[in-house]
């Protein structure tokens, strides 16, 4: 009996152990991730194109506010480039973030809401592979977010723009 019950306690013990280390595992990647999106912003604001697209997959898209822009990272850099050449890049303040790692610990998604002195309120959201270079981001999706009441108009008023621009 003396036994069983010891084996108890140690298989508690071991279960315990293991959920702490599955905590720390998850909070130690959250933080990486943290650390991965603040320098992407970092980078943007100091038009620092090097270091912003190091932050990048290979394979990255971009998705921008317009309907047409659906960038991959090749196509989002001869966007960027004559931006931060001059040394203009722009600056979102991230007001809160939400992350969530998957369950193989390897890729993660999240959504963010910011501050931008053009367009006020925006949401960024995407996803990040771990990489052995560390978290990169494989997709980034900037949004500016319609508040319900003011969403019927600004809908009609986009219909009105799109019909005018067809031909």
């Amino acid at each position: 009996m003396k036994k069983i019950i010891i084996g108890f306690i140690l298989l508690h013990l071991n279960f315990f152990n293991f959920a702490h280390e599955v905590l720390a595992t998850e909070s130690s990647a959250t933080d990486y991730i943290n650390e991965t999106l603040d320098s992407f912003h970092q980078a943007a604001a100091q038009a620092n194109f090097n270091r912003y697209f190091d932050l990048l997959t290979d394979n990255a898209i971009f998705l921008g506010t317009d309907a047409s822009e659906r960038w991959t990272k090749t196509e989002f850099k001869l966007f960027v480039q004559p931006y931060f050449s001059q040394g203009k890049g722009w600056l979102y303040q991230v007001k809160q973030r939400n992350i969530t790692l998957n369950s193989d610990g390897n890729s993660a998604f999240f959504d963010e809401l910011l501050y931008n002195q053009n367009y006020g309120q925006c949401r960024g959201s995407g996803v990040l592979y771990k990489t052995p270079q560390g978290w990169k981001i494989a997709q980034y999706n900037l949004s500016v977010p319609l508040p319900n009441l003011l969403t019927k108009e600004l809908v009609k008023q986009i219909k009105h723009f799109q019909q005018a621009k067809s031909p």
